[in-house]
């Protein structure tokens, strides 16, 4: 397997991670939820806000943003979802397998606070079909990223 930006970066770190392989499906980007796993699962969204521009989100993969709740976090009046045309030209990656970690720039990140909750979380490896398994506080101060309620309840 060829490593990817993200992995490499975090090689280059010196934070672990173990990796996991699954079937990615367009019909159900979340079927690669191990459902013993499913809580710890983390997908990576992006946005634009109104004076910040993008602004990167890593929440559980069954849950939606709260996009108020997400412009209070980022420090914007509004956010809105990045297009999806947009995504690759950004920041390097493709729908399915956008990481927190390699983008083409570095954005700022909010994790839902909920991955504080587990030892490991898993997130894209940087590619479709790959995730990586990291300690959360790792993987947040590599991202200089920060922890807040972000998601719809």
């Amino acid at each position: 397997m060829t490593k990817t930006n993200a992995l490499r970066l975090l090689d280059a770190a010196g934070i672990g991670y173990e990796l996991r392989q699954y079937e990615y499906s367009d019909d159900d980007p979340c079927a690669c939820a191990d459902p013993a796993l499913r809580e710890q699962m983390f997908k990576t969204l992006v946005t634009r806000g109104d004076r910040l521009g993008p602004v990167v989100f890593c929440i559980p993969v069954d849950q939606e943003l709260d996009l108020k709740k997400c412009a209070a976090a980022a420090g914007d009046k509004r956010v809105e979802m990045l297009h999806l045309k947009e995504l690759l030209p950004l920041t390097g990656y493709i729908h399915g397998g956008c990481s927190p970690v390699g983008m083409k720039k570095k954005f700022p990140t909010v994790f839902d606070e909920t991955a504080l909750l587990y030892d490991k979380i898993y997130v894209s490896a940087g590619q479709r079909g790959l995730q990586m398994a990291v300690e959360p506080q790792a993987l947040i101060d590599f991202t200089e990223g920060v922890c807040a309620d972000v998601i719809k309840t």
